[in-house]
C-alpha cells in the first residue's frame, strides 16, 4: 500500500502541473480575448468616427486674395461672352495740357470669335487728313495679339509691331494695347479690397500683365460688385510709377445683358494731356461680313 501510494504521488504533481499550466493558458488566453475585444471595439470606434466625420459637409478653404481675384475677374469676362457682334460710332477728343482740343470721328465693329479673342475693327471718317485710316485687331487667347494700321495716303497695310503696341495711337492718350480688348489669360489677378464709389460698392483688384512686352508693369481696377462694369483703371508704367488713369462713366444696358460706357476719359499725369471717347448708336446683332476684318478688308475701308 505504501509503494502503491508512493508510486501515484508523481501522477498527482503531473496532474497539478497539468491543472495548474492550464488555468495559466486559461488566464492568458481570456487576457488576450479581453485585450481582442478593447481593441475591436477601439477599431469599430475609429470606423465610427470616420464615417461620422465623412458625412459632414466639407470645411472650404479660406480663399486666397489671388483665387478671389481670379474668380471676380472670370465672372466679369463670363458676363460679356455671348453678345455675337455690335458696331458703333466714337468721338475721340484729344486735349493737350493747356486745354486746346482736337476731335476726330470714327466707326467702330466688332466680331465674337468662339474659342479665340474678338476681332474689331476702327475706321476714320473726319477729318480729312485721317480720313480712311482704319485699325483691325485679332485679340487671342493664348498668344500675342495681331494688330495691323491702314494708312490711305500710302495705300498700304502695315502691321503693328507687338513691342510698339506701347506706342500712341493716332496721337491720343490711348495706346494700340488699349485699343485691344483684354482676355482673361493676359493677366494674374489679386483681389486687394472693397470700398464705396459713388452710391455703389466696388472691388478693387490688381492686374500683372502677363506679356513682357507689355507697356504696363500693373492696373489697379474698380468694378461694382451689382453688376462688375468697370468704372476706374490706374495704369503703372514698367518702372512702377502711376502713368496714367482711366474713368468710365454713363453706362446703358443692352439686350438686357451687356452694359457699355457712354465716356471713357484716359488722363496722362505725366504730360498733363487727356484723350476722351465718346461712344453712341450701339447696335448689335448687325451681322458684318467677316471679310471686313482681315487685312485685304482694310484696304477696301471706305
Amino acid at each position: 500500500m505504501v509503494v502503491a501510494v508512493f508510486c501515484l504521488e508523481p501522477i498527482r504533481m503531473r496532474v497539478r502541473q497539468i491543472i495548474t499550466r492550464q488555468s495559466q493558458i486559461s488566464q492568458i488566453c481570456g487576457q488576450e480575448l479581453a485585450d481582442n475585444q478593447i481593441i475591436s471595439r477601439r477599431r469599430l470606434l475609429v470606423v465610427m468616427l470616420c464615417l461620422w466625420l465623412g458625412s459632414m459637409p466639407a470645411v472650404p478653404q479660406a480663399e486666397t486674395p489671388e483665387d478671389k481675384g481670379l474668380r471676380i475677374a472670370r465672372e466679369a469676362s463670363l458676363l460679356d461672352d455671348g453678345f455675337g457682334d455690335f458696331s458703333a460710332s466714337m468721338r475721340m477728343v484729344l486735349r493737350d495740357r493747356k486745354g486746346k482740343e482736337t476731335v476726330r470721328q470714327m466707326r467702330f465693329k466688332v466680331l465674337e470669335v468662339q474659342g479665340d479673342g474678338d476681332k474689331s475693327l476702327f475706321v476714320f471718317d473726319q477729318p480729312k487728313d485721317v480720313k480712311g485710316t482704319a485699325l483691325l485687331t485679332h485679340v487671342h487667347s493664348n498668344s500675342p495679339d495681331d494688330q495691323w494700321l491702314y494708312l490711305p495716303a500710302l495705300k498700304r497695310v502695315k502691321r503693328i509691331n507687338s513691342a510698339k503696341r506701347s506706342g500712341s495711337f493716332m496721337g491720343s492718350e490711348f495706346t494700340y494695347e488699349d485699343m485691344s480688348a483684354s482676355q482673361l489669360e493676359d493677366y494674374s489677378y489679386k483681389f486687394l479690397r472693397d470700398e464705396s464709389c459713388a452710391e455703389m460698392t466696388c472691388t478693387v483688384i490688381e492686374q500683372i500683365p502677363l506679356d513682357n512686352k507689355s507697356g504696363y508693369s500693373r492696373k489697379i481696377v474698380w468694378q461694382d460688385t451689382a453688376e462688375l462694369r468697370t468704372w476706374k483703371v490706374e495704369l503703372y508704367d514698367r518702372k512702377g510709377s502711376h502713368l496714367k488713369t482711366l474713368n468710365l462713366k454713363d453706362y446703358q444696358q443692352y439686350l438686357d445683358r451687356y452694359w457699355r460706357a457712354g465716356e471713357q476719359t484716359m488722363m496722362n499725369h505725366l504730360t498733363g494731356a487727356s484723350t476722351v471717347l465718346e461712344w453712341r448708336d450701339f447696335k448689335f446683332g448687325t451681322n458684318p461680313d467677316e471679310r471686313e476684318f482681315t487685312q485685304t478688308g482694310l484696304k477696301r475701308v471706305r
